[in-house]
């Protein structure tokens, strides 16, 4: 299975509405985690590359300001807590991921 898609199936796991660089006319359903590209590691050893991680920002979104679901997305390896907003009565927890 391609990595974006265990991604996707990880990510299912925690919550049913998950959407991978949703298009504007799209009607979001909450809680939900939206995510998308967001560039990558890259490492390099004898001027070639030999390690390649994707980078995902990831939001939660939110109407419980008290969801479990920031602290199971922040718990997953390589996640890293970014930010925090309110935005239209909903509450989103902004992480970069490495996977």
């Amino acid at each position: 299975m391609a990595p974006r898609l265990e991604l996707q199936s990880l990510f299912e796991s925690l919550t049913e509405h998950v959407y991978f660089q949703p298009p504007t006319n799209i009607i979001v359903q909450f809680p939900c985690i939206i995510y998308e590209r967001d560039g990558g590691k890259l490492e390099h050893a004898g001027n070639k590359m030999y390690l390649h991680t994707k980078q995902y920002q990831v939001t939660v979104i939110d109407r419980d300001p008290d969801s479990v679901l920031p602290d199971q997305v922040i718990e997953l390896p390589l996640c890293k807590f970014n930010s925090f907003y309110t935005a239209d009565n909903l509450n989103h927890h902004v992480f970069t991921l490495f996977f």
